[in-house]
């Protein structure tokens, strides 16, 4: 069996966020186009990301294992982009970037309005990866469920930064900088309408709760806690953070 390589090892961290844990298999299509890419099976590289959950603090927390069975080179590349958003991201386009250029049929622009005819795949891949880590990695870990309603529809969700990347740029892309909101709860928490306490509990504006409409969109939550995503819980220093600059009591 072929050895994994760093480069491939570096993909399967990169999609171990962006994918929600229980929906790691051989048949999510995402695996399925990036196995492809890595010309691996999509069985062996959902395997290689099952092996990379056995070494996240977060998920042994909750009782959850990822698969016992591990290579040197997943913890070379685990401990290696530890907390480094910013470089894994980085470093998955290259590789991504890389596969593509090696591949004949791949030789599309990133943002290609017409997409030729047999390279839909690529074209597909480079999109998702346009998207963003941040709000791909956010919605993973809260199971594409906002954590205050539990509404699961993804067009109305939003990954919110807790700590505004202009005021924080080192953790732009930290998925302990993010909450996963409605649309309407976003933009409550991005005005300092709404906000979370220590305990994880949902705290609402005196001048919110003067508003029409308060007592039916937004009370019922109230003191509430949130719903924890199922790894990389939000960051109480970020939410102090908010809570003392933004949220306006």
């Amino acid at each position: 069996m072929k050895k994994w390589t760093r480069d491939e090892t570096l993909v399967a961290l990169y999609l171990y966020y962006i994918i929600p844990f229980q929906k790691v298999s051989k048949d999510n299509p995402v695996i399925q186009e990036y196995a492809e890419i890595l010309g691996r099976t999509p069985s062996a590289l959902g395997m290689k990301i099952g092996n990379l959950g056995r070494l996240d603090p977060t998920l042994k927390v909750k009782n959850i294992s990822g698969l016992s069975n591990g290579s040197k080179m997943d913890v070379v590349v685990w401990n290696e982009f530890s907390g480094d958003w910013e470089q894994l991201n980085k470093e998955f386009e290259g590789v991504i970037s890389q596969y593509q250029s090696n591949d004949e049929n791949s030789n599309i622009e990133i943002e290609s309005p017409e997409i030729p005819k047999g390279r839909e795949r690529f074209a597909r891949i480079s999109v998702r990866v346009n998207q963003g880590f941040f709000r791909s990695s956010v919605l993973a870990a809260y199971n594409n469920q906002c954590c205050i309603t539990g509404l699961r529809q993804p067009e109305l969700l939003v990954a919110s930064h807790i700590k505004p990347w202009r005021e924080d740029k080192d953790n732009r892309l930290n998925p302990r900088n993010g909450l996963c909101l409605n649309a309407l709860h976003d933009k409550a928490f991005y005005r300092g309408l709404l906000g979370i306490d220590e305990n994880f509990k949902i705290i609402f504006s005196p001048l919110l709760a003067k508003t029409e409409g308060f007592d039916d969109l937004f009370k019922p939550y109230e003191n509430r806690m949130i719903r924890l995503p199922e790894r990389l819980n939000p960051s109480l220093e970020f939410l102090k953070f908010h809570r003392e600059n933004i949220f306006q009591s």
